[in-house]
């Protein structure tokens, strides 16, 4: 539980439905404040015990600071020191909530876990019968001893939808989670927290970085990253103005501090962190059809081969949006990459590249260029 709206209600919901539910908080980054009361993340975790308390149900608290310092934040600020916007959100996922985090839990003594991700899961058999999870018990050779697999689906509320942040889940974990609050659209979660009198009903939703919260990306990069100061470009290679690190900066950004005397609005087009130049161009120059991915992750690799998708019209995400564009998956000596039908904004490298049919979240890899 985070002390949002979203994980309060599932907590709710499943109360309601006879499980023994238990809060699980945690604690994965200290702020340098001098007042507790200062930390962001102390004010989430009394509106978490103020949930718990409303429901009855008992909570806890579990840390992984050490963990989440080194597999998420250090990637972090790697990736934007070689020139790259990573994700945290999906790299915290990935190494924290479901590894670490369910892996606690499950030695805790927990059967499933249970988070407020705007997401679906759904359990095939081998006849394509779709059943609702959890499914407990579920034998070695799934339902009813048929062999079946989970797929991954979009949540209800379209506009809220967070497969983009998960799309690295595994069948493991899937078998092991389930995401009530997928099946609403965001007024109805909002409506049940207020019948329920849950304390966080008008509770804004959290933004930021993973476990960070609400902090100037930029401010948070020049804790490590320092100013190095360098050329804004354009295409020719004319020198347009000054700025204090390429890293600072991601392609599609209009805000470019440091231009001088330009007319028409210029945008960052690229970034190289060898040259410590800053690229910009025209909005048309931002986009590009093509988003050659590394690290390809199938959800469902066994009835899902690669070789399946091949060309196939698929739908994909470049970026954390509620829309989905139309394109293929391709293959060339240099590995995967997706073909858009029509150009796309600002692919950029770092980010990932989540893959889709119709609902169904296939997976996904991390972009590496806009490149063929």
């Amino acid at each position: 539980m985070s002390g949002g709206v979203d994980s309060s209600v599932t907590a709710y919901l499943l109360k309601q439905q006879g499980y023994q539910v238990v809060g699980m908080f945690m604690k994965n980054w200290s702020y340098p404040v001098k007042r507790i009361n200062e930390c962001p993340l102390y004010h989430d975790y009394l509106d978490m015990v103020s949930v718990c308390k409303t429901l009855k149900i008992p909570y806890l608290v579990v840390g992984f600071e050490k963990e989440y310092k080194k597999r998420v934040i250090d990637d972090f600020f790697k990736g934007y020191a070689e020139g790259r916007t990573p994700n945290p959100d999906v790299l915290c996922n990935r190494e924290i909530k479901f590894d670490l985090f369910l892996k606690e839990a499950i030695r805790l003594g927990a059967d499933l876990i249970a988070t407020g991700h705007h997401i679906r899961s759904k359990y095939v058999n081998s006849q394509g019968a779709k059943l609702t999870p959890p499914i407990l018990p579920l034998p070695r050779g799934g339902v009813g001893g048929v062999s079946g697999h989970y797929e991954l689906l979009r949540g209800r509320d379209l506009i809220k939808d967070q497969t983009y942040f998960v799309y690295p889940l595994t069948q493991a974990q899937l078998k092991k989670c389930i995401f009530p609050v997928g099946e609403y659209i965001k007024d109805d979660i909002r409506k049940i927290a207020r019948e329920a009198d849950l304390p966080t009903a008008t509770k804004r939703d959290s933004q930021g970085i993973c476990f960070i919260g609400r902090i100037d990306a930029k401010d948070f990069l020049k804790t490590r990253l320092k100013e190095k100061a360098g050329d804004i470009v354009d295409a020719k290679g004319d020198k347009l103005g000054r700025h204090e690190g390429a890293w600072f900066y991601t392609i599609g950004q209009r805000r470019i501090a440091g231009l001088s005397g330009t007319i028409k609005p210029l945008y960052v087009v690229r970034t190289d962190v060898k040259k410590n130049q800053v690229i910009v161009g025209s909005d048309k120059e931002t986009y590009a059809k093509v988003a050659r991915i590394k690290n390809l992750h199938l959800i469902n690799p066994k009835t899902t081969a690669v070789t399946e998708l091949l060309s196939k019209r698929l739908l994909a995400k470049p970026r954390y949006t509620p829309q989905v564009f139309g394109g293929k998956l391709k293959k060339d000596k240099k590995g995967y990459y997706f073909e858009f039908s029509n150009p796309e904004r600002a692919i950029t490298p770092g980010q990932s590249l989540v893959l889709y049919q119709k609902d169904i979240c296939l997976g996904g890899g991390v972009i590496t260029s806009s490149n063929l």
